[in-house]
């Protein structure tokens, strides 16, 4: 079969603090054109410091739960259904203040940021099992990624 096909509980997992992904096409099956995760957004305070992608445009489909978006000074609540579309150049981040666990797709176009989300997963998280934020705008850094705040 030319197609490729990607089931539930299939994918290759990866885990950074407390937020899972699941990469569902890394770009080997689209001439790297294209990367696919599926994120699990716990409640909480986690969210990567604001940035901006110079190589690489994302769309977020929220899928469950809400996701708080933030892009400068403006925050919106995106409620599942909604779709979130971050090109390049756009300072932006994410984060999950509400009670539910929340779930998004997430498009990378080209799939340049899917090795980063691996990279993150190999990182030392703190007491609190967070990331640290110095940690992270250094992995960016290799994936034509600055933080902005």
């Amino acid at each position: 079969m030319s197609i490729h096909v990607v089931r539930p509980g299939q994918g290759e997992q990866v885990n950074f603090g407390p937020v899972g992904m699941r990469i569902l096409e890394d770009g080997s099956h689209t001439g790297q054109r294209l990367g696919l995760l599926e994120a699990t957004l716990p409640p909480g305070p986690v969210s990567p410091p604001q940035h901006v992608h110079h190589e690489h445009d994302e769309v977020f489909i929220v899928t469950g739960g809400a996701v708080r978006f933030t892009s400068g000074d403006e925050s919106v609540d995106a409620a599942a259904g909604t779709v979130v579309v971050v090109p390049i150049g756009v300072p932006h981040t994410f984060s999950n203040p509400f009670e539910q666990t929340a779930t998004f797709i997430g498009t990378l176009t080209p799939d340049l940021y899917v090795q980063y989300f691996r990279d993150l997963s190999k990182l030392p998280v703190n007491d609190q099992g967070q990331l640290n934020p110095a940690d992270i705008a250094r992995t960016m850094s290799h994936y034509a990624t600055e933080v902005v705040r």
